[in-house]
Parts: C-alpha cells; structure tokens; sequence
C-alpha cells in the first residue's frame, strides 16, 4: 500500500516548517543582534554616551 499526501497536507506541512524556520531564524537574529551590540548596551547602562556617528 502506497502512502500519498494530499495537496492540503502539503501545504500545511510546508507552511508549519517555514514557520517554526522563521521563528528560529528571528530567535537567532536578534540573540545576535544582541551579542554585537552588547557593549552599546552596557555603555548606556553606565551612563557613558556612545561617540558620535559622521
């Protein structure tokens, strides 16, 4: 016997991969968008100013 997916499985198959995909790839992001700008962050915690962008 020949196990088939339909066409409504399918989808709901994919569109459940490419949301858990999103949500870690959006997880992943911003830890490290966090790791890069942990010493701006730290800086204003201390009340120091960051230099200015030119």
């Amino acid at each position: 016997m020949e196990k088939r997916f339909s066409l409504i499985q399918t989808i709901a198959t994919a569109a459940a991969f490419s949301a858990v995909t999103a949500w870690y790839g959006f997880m992943f992001g911003r830890e490290s968008a966090r790791k890069d700008l942990e010493h701006l962050i730290e800086d204003l915690k201390r009340g120091n100013s960051p230099p200015p962008h030119s």
